[in-house]
């Protein structure tokens, strides 16, 4: 089912000057996001993701186009239909947005006491939430007294009071150390998988999207570019702009200084191949090509009494799924070599890098 639903959404700001043009910050954007998934959206600064977020919460009215939740337009909904509308949409914030002159407890519950809950049931819902971010023991601890992994976690349970459908997060792990990063991104996937709540990531991190996004969209300039699933996306960008964030976490193909570093390192041929989830030889469809494991490409070398050694590269494992580029320098009988190369890429793709220029 589709939670929520962007239909040729444009966002244009007036001119900032009088001798400037207007801002189209979203432009003509289509978007769904399912029920219970968790969506990443992903782009340099000024791509336009965050706008999309806040027309998602309707802090920002699209110029044409729609945005719907759950079915519902709320493009022109009353300022007391956006409250309740808004009690349903939690969100979490790069910087953490606490109150500090509030303890642990009374920030998460503030939402709460907004939507005037009786007393009982906030402090019952704020130890509920506190116990599940594993932080029962700072409740009446402030701020300043946290770490920033601490501090975001009070903002998801704060973000989770009023039992949201849909969780916001906008650059939420930007400001943590890499450690801190993952610990806040097991918790989301947490939220997402226990308590089934849509998720809608903003980030300009690729690792964040490889390790909780379901799907990825990636925007530049206000449009999107690509989208899909994370797997797919990651293991076969088609935009320049894609490729880009993909390099950040993933080993490429060595080219240029790199490529020749290799060949002065390690005599014989060295070839790059694309390593997946499987497919043996006896499995591919005719003309067709599936990305081999590293048990396939290694047996096959073997078979052809090939030596190789692994010289660049790496596999990265996505929801499960593996991809990745093996570079190997072969060496052996010449003519060895090449029907081992042969063999191994009529199941896997294979990039040669063997010019010695």
């Amino acid at each position: 089912m589709t939670l929520i639903r962007l239909t040729g959404v444009t966002k244009t700001f007036p001119r900032p000057s009088k001798d400037a043009a207007s801002v189209v910050a979203v432009d003509d954007v289509s978007l769904t996001v399912a029920a219970g998934e968790v969506c990443g959206i992903i782009g340099y600064s000024g791509a336009g993701k965050s706008t999309v977020l806040r027309l998602v919460n309707a802090l920002e009215t699209p110029t044409s186009g729609t945005v719907e939740i759950d079915g519902r337009d709320i493009t022109h909904l009353r300022e007391r239909e956006l409250r309740a509308l808004r009690g349903d949409i939690g969100m979490i914030f790069q910087q953490f947005n606490l109150f500090d002159s509030r303890t642990v407890a009374k920030n998460v519950a503030y939402p709460l006491e907004v939507a005037r809950r009786p007393r009982t049931e906030i402090t019952a819902r704020v130890e509920e939430l506190l116990r599940f971010v594993g932080l029962a023991d700072k409740a009446g601890s402030y701020p300043e007294q946290l770490s920033g992994g601490q501090k975001q976690r009070v903002g998801i349970a704060r973000a989770l009071a009023t039992s949201p459908r849909i969780l916001l997060a906008d650059e939420a792990t930007s400001a943590l150390d890499p450690d801190t990063t993952q610990e806040v991104l097991a918790l989301l996937k947490r939220v997402n998988a226990e308590l089934g709540v849509t998720i809608l990531v903003i980030t300009h991190e690729m690792d964040v999207i490889r390790t909780l996004a379901d799907r990825v969209v990636v925007m530049e300039h206000g449009r999107i570019i690509e989208s899909g699933d994370v797997f797919d996306v990651l293991s076969s960008p088609q935009h320049a702009a894609t490729r880009r964030f993909v390099a950040s976490i993933i080993e490429d193909v060595p080219a240029g200084p790199q490529l020749r570093t290799l060949r002065e390192r390690h005599p014989g041929r060295i070839v790059t191949l694309q390593i997946g989830d499987g497919g043996r030889i006896g499995d591919l469809e005719p003309g067709g090509q599936v990305a081999a494991t590293q048990a396939d490409v290694f047996a096959a070398l073997a078979a052809h009494d090939v030596r190789f050694e692994l010289v660049h590269g790496g596999i990265n494992d996505i929801r499960g799924r593996v991809f990745g580029h093996l570079t190997l320098a072969l060496s052996g009988d010449a003519d060895a070599v090449q029907r081992a190369i042969d063999t191994v890429s009529a199941f896997a793709p294979l990039i040669e890098e063997d010019s010695r220029g």
